[in-house]
């Protein structure tokens, strides 16, 4: 089957986002452009995933619970997995190594935790937008040994990519790439390209979704269809092979 999907995007947690995209309105608006397979991906913390899993369940969307996470290389690199609980140790692991720097909301905006209704149940005082002291090898190992899915994003972006901060693509499992502009690069690298909307704003939501042909709409068939690679990207055909793994 062909799914549609988006795996990085942000809510009123990431610092960077809109105090307006909640959980919930992601979920509603990705409802209504189709998006069968969505992620939520704030900076660095995975404290939004669980109202976002009980937003997806309203809006009959496959949940993805996902991280943004910055390196020690300050590159950021999308950690993905289909369990919330292994989702929310992975943000326990994480929000452990970031600096001891509060948040400054006036200079960076604010890092809400909200319920199902976008009420604030928390505002997150560790600030979500420094590196968190790991390398990308070790994280592609620590995802990938709970079962995660791991995407360096928006590697073709000039700030914060593989490509602009180490001028290279590391030889290591990614699941697959995140790229902007995926026809550009068609012939450059050997792994499954998928694009994102790195969504901020409600407006953005959707904006680089992509189909994936999938075997069945769950994680298995989500990790299956990445290593086939059967890719449209907003109506044109792509099909790659992943084969770093």
């Amino acid at each position: 089957m062909l799914a549609t999907v988006d795996f990085h995007n942000h809510s009123c947690l990431s610092p960077c986002g809109s105090d307006e995209l909640t959980p919930a309105l992601l979920a509603v608006e990705a409802m209504e452009q189709g998006i069968n397979i969505l992620a939520l991906t704030d900076h660095n913390c995975g404290k939004n995933l669980t109202t976002f899993k009980e937003a997806c369940q309203l809006c009959s969307i496959m949940p993805v619970f996902g991280m943004e996470v910055n390196t020690i290389e300050d590159t950021h690199i999308l950690a993905l997995f289909g369990n919330l609980k292994d989702a929310l140790a992975f943000s326990c692991f994480i929000e452990a190594l970031l600096p001891p720097i509060d948040n400054d909301p006036l200079l960076f905006g604010n890092q809400l935790v909200v319920d199902i209704e976008g009420t604030i149940v928390e505002q997150y005082k560790k600030s979500l937008l420094t590196t968190c002291g790991i390398s990308i090898e070790d994280l592609v190992d620590e995802v990938l040994s709970r079962d995660g899915l791991v995407i360096p994003a928006h590697i073709d972006k000039e700030v914060n990519s593989i490509l602009a901060n180490l001028g290279f693509l590391p030889s290591l499992p990614f699941s697959a790439i995140e790229l902007i502009k995926p026809h550009q690069h068609q012939e450059e690298f050997s792994y499954t390209m998928t694009t994102g909307s790195d969504a901020h704003y409600l407006e953005h939501v959707g904006r680089r979704s992509f189909q994936l042909e999938v075997p069945s709409l769950d994680w298995e068939g989500l990790k299956e269809g990445l290593r086939q690679g059967t890719i449209y990207y907003k109506g044109q055909f792509k099909q790659t092979e992943n084969t770093a793994q």
